[in-house]
């Protein structure tokens, strides 16, 4: 039974992966920042696989390592899935402070603890796939619209640790993967997305099970439809 470790599991794309997993008979260890009110991802039904609920805050660096003691065995797909936007960084005026440095914290720095933390049952696993849940805003060529500066500029950082990950974890053959899941109606992405959660999961799993034993497509900012984005 193939095992994931999927962080901010309890809405979204995160739950949805969560649900789309079982379905395929794996074990999900899912991570949220407040199991008891995790209702929803705790009733989704396990058929063939296997779930198991972690406390984890993505806000908090330490939460990494708190996790790794609890989370036991091969890791096969570490997917660091949280995120967050803060509105007061979205317009230029009174985007530096504390705001900003809580979606870095959040959405850099959370991520490399985590595969810090976990590493080495990645490393033991069958399939050694690490996945980053970035978005096409963290682009700075595709910038055109300007604004979203805490978003915007904690996602780039995230790509350039997801490039450097892939570098530095090659020789262990692990496969880093940065994604963006497509414009998806969420309650970040709001009404109007292109997508539907169900649909931009799909495609995403889709993603990984291609980087099973691929290490060409480690480094690389994907588009939930395969098309490489620019940096």
């Amino acid at each position: 039974m193939h095992h994931a470790l999927i962080t901010g599991a309890n809405r979204g794309l995160g739950l949805e992966h969560a649900r789309q997993l079982l379905e395929r008979g794996w074990h999900v260890s899912a991570a949220v920042r407040n199991p008891d009110a995790a209702t929803e991802l705790a009733a989704l039904p396990v058929g063939e696989g296997k779930l198991d609920i972690h406390a984890y805050d993505a806000a908090d660096p330490a939460s990494a390592e708190a996790l790794a003691k609890g989370v036991t065995g091969p890791i096969d797909l570490l997917f660091a899935n949280a995120g967050m936007m803060a509105p007061e960084t979205r317009k230029f005026g009174q985007a530096a402070g504390e705001a900003m440095l809580q979606e870095f914290r959040v959405n850099t720095i959370a991520p490399l603890a985590l595969v810090e933390a976990f590493v080495g049952q990645v490393e033991a696993s069958e399939m050694k796939v690490i996945a980053l849940q970035s978005s096409r805003m963290g682009s700075v060529r595709d910038n055109e619209s300007g604004g979203g500066y805490g978003y915007r500029s904690s996602k780039a950082a995230l790509n350039a640790v997801g490039k450097s990950l892939s570098i530095d974890l090659k020789d262990k053959g692990i496969v880093v993967l940065i994604l963006h899941p497509g414009w998806v109606k969420t309650d970040m992405g709001g009404p109007n997305g292109q997508l539907t959660v169900p649909e931009s999961v799909s495609g995403q799993l889709d993603l990984i099970a291609r980087a099973y034993g691929n290490p060409v497509m480690s480094g690389r900012f994907y588009h939930v439809s395969g098309q490489d984005l620019p940096w």
